[in-house]
């Protein structure tokens, strides 16, 4: 594997494999805590309640990237809003507490700025990587032909 596979492969391991377990494993600590009808009533509030959320906060994010498209500024804040609500939204729509809470922390107002600052530095290293990866020049392969117009 190389090495810009690995945090891939990572991350599908702990979406696919990790989380799923651990969203069994609270729910079933939930459970047992309170009983199972009061865990799938909790579940399906919570779901309803991180909807509402999402569609308000979705509603704001929309108003102000019209309003920075408007006024002629590029609207790079608004645009990562719109993407971590999106994200957080996908995530408290998702059956489990675990994924509630981080969804939540991508949703609300006061905390998504610091994932505002993460998802930029992350984009900006991806931009940066891309860039200064070699890409196909003259010492790749050249392919002789010629044109033909009909």
């Amino acid at each position: 594997m190389t090495g810009r596979r690995r945090p891939v492969a990572l991350a599908l391991v702990l979406a696919f494999v990790v989380m799923p377990l651990l969203e069994i494993y609270v729910i079933v600590q939930v459970g047992q805590a309170i009983g199972a009808l009061w865990t799938i009533l909790l579940l399906v509030v919570d779901s309803l309640v991180g909807a509402w959320l999402v569609r308000r906060e979705g509603g704001r994010a929309w108003t102000a990237l019209r309003e920075a498209l408007a006024s002629g500024r590029m609207p790079t804040r608004e645009l990562a809003d719109g993407a971590l609500i999106l994200i957080g939204g996908t995530l408290m729509l998702a059956p489990g507490f675990v994924t509630d809470a981080g969804g939540l922390l991508l949703v609300l107002p006061p905390t998504r700025p610091v994932f505002r600052r993460l998802l930029a530095t992350l984009v900006g290293r991806q931009v940066l990587l891309n860039v200064t990866r070699p890409g196909p020049g003259p010492e790749g392969p050249v392919v002789r032909g010629e044109v033909v117009d009909e």
